[in-house]
């Protein structure tokens, strides 16, 4: 992970040589960026692959570390499970990371690439990206590290099924138009565009977008629009509480932009 400027991280998936497919040491450093990330030190994070590949799932190749270190004389059935619920957990935190994630995907991403996509908050493509949920192509089900819940959300139950039942790989134009990406540009643009998103989001207020972040996705689980209209009528009077309101007005007034509030 590295520092793009005053607020704004940037998370590389690096194993060019695999496709930068999960492996334990993969799911290592993601953890210790993740605890970083959530520091309070970033506003937002940028997460993308290096070489050509953005993720190409899990390394089921058998030349990775382990992703869990088993007791002796431990059941194969207790520790392939007990290895799935991490993998499974490293996407959980990603989802629930209290500052915006923008996933800039350079390439492939496919199976657990398609995962670290669908938690992400944003996701700006190549031209060059390939999405699947290629799980049942390995001769697993498409059920698998949150894909089954997102991808509904995202771009509909009915082409979620379609993609998830047939494992078939779509490219970007494609995925732009069933609303899995936000944007797609040429390979030389694509951090370009992701950074201008992320300064777009670190300008707001801090309290703000993570209020807007934790906000959407306990929303997106509420059984009733009342249900979410409770949660946002909470949110906006704690945030009346802060000076952003009133800053917001003053730097409009004085046509400057805001100095808000600290997290």
């Amino acid at each position: 992970m590295r520092t793009l400027e005053d607020g704004i991280a940037c998370l590389t998936l690096n194993r060019p040589e695999r496709l930068n497919a999960i492996d334990g040491a993969l799911i290592d450093g993601v953890d210790a960026a993740l605890d970083a990330l959530g520091g309070g030190q970033y506003r937002v994070a940028i997460l993308t692959g290096a070489g050509r590949g953005f993720c190409a799932g899990a390394d089921l190749s058998g030349t990775g570390r382990p992703w869990t270190k088993p007791a002796p004389n431990t059941p194969a059935f207790k520790v392939n499970y007990d290895s799935q619920v991490r993998l499974a957990n490293l996407f959980t935190r990603l989802y629930e990371l209290p500052i915006p994630v923008i996933a800039a995907v350079n390439g492939v991403a496919v199976g657990g690439g398609l995962a670290f996509a669908l938690v992400s908050d944003v996701r700006v493509a190549s031209e060059q990206a390939r999405f699947g949920s290629a799980f049942i192509k390995a001769g697993f089900s498409s059920m698998d590290m949150g894909t089954s819940y997102l991808l509904p959300k995202i771009v509909g139950a009915g082409v979620a099924r379609e993609l998830m039942l047939t494992g078939r790989i779509i490219d970007a134009p494609e995925a732009l138009r069933i609303n899995l990406v936000h944007e797609v540009v040429a390979p030389d643009e694509l951090m370009t565009a992701a950074l201008g998103k992320a300064r777009e989001i670190a300008g707001n207020n801090a309290y703000g977008v993570w209020q807007t972040k934790i906000g959407l996705n306990a929303a997106l689980d509420a059984p009733s629009l009342r249900h979410a209209i409770e949660i946002e009528n909470r949110t906006q009077i704690l945030s009346g509480f802060t000076n952003n309101p009133v800053e917001a007005a003053r730097a409009h007034r004085d046509k400057r932009a805001p100095n808000w509030d600290p997290l």
